[in-house]
């Protein structure tokens, strides 16, 4: 279970939230799919962008994506089952504030853990607004350059998104933006 936090770290996700969250069902059947081809039936997106260059930023890359900055950086309210991203762990995003608040729980269903390769995948479960996955890999490309790549399969799971039409498409357009923008370097 994730400890108390600090200031850009995911926030504590408590045991009973957790254990509800580890026995729920992923709402969508195409676990894995964001690993290769996208499934029919949903909107698709697969976006990449340099976050860097060399192994020492390739490195500090990794770190930052497996302890949920890619998400927090981009102001995505994180609270986790685990600090660092796992097989397994559980997560409600939360987006916006007061009355326009969206929780999206999800779990991590995928982990890639290679010399030049490090992400993970997490699939939608019961009350995210969304059906689908999301993975986020970073990698040391033969040149030298690091690169996030975002690939994302989803369609709406509230009546309400249903009825948002390209509105929908364009929250996830914008937000996928700020995920790419996240792992950029500071200073």
């Amino acid at each position: 279970m994730v400890r108390a936090t600090r200031e850009g770290e995911a926030s504590a996700l408590p045991a009973a939230r957790s254990a509800e969250l580890w026995g729920a069902d992923l709402t969508y059947g195409e676990v894995g799919a964001t690993a290769g081809d996208l499934p029919d039936g949903y909107h698709g997106i697969r976006r990449s962008a340099v976050v860097g260059a060399g192994a020492s930023q390739f490195r500090s890359a990794s770190v930052a994506l497996m302890g949920w900055q890619v998400q927090l950086r981009a102001g995505v309210r994180v609270s986790a089952s685990h600090q660092t991203v796992e097989r397994d762990a559980v997560a409600d995003l939360g987006l916006g504030v007061g009355p326009l608040r969206v929780t999206a729980p999800v779990r991590v269903v995928s982990v890639v853990d290679e010399p030049t390769r490090r992400g993970f995948a997490y699939g939608t479960l019961p009350g995210h607004p969304e059906r689908g996955e999301e993975r986020f890999v970073v990698s040391l490309e033969p040149t030298g350059l690091v690169l996030l790549t975002i690939t994302a399969f989803s369609r709406p799971a509230w009546r309400l998104a249903r009825l948002s039409g390209p509105g929908d498409d364009i929250v996830q357009a914008l937000v996928t933006l700020r995920y790419l923008a996240a792992l950029r370097p500071r200073g």
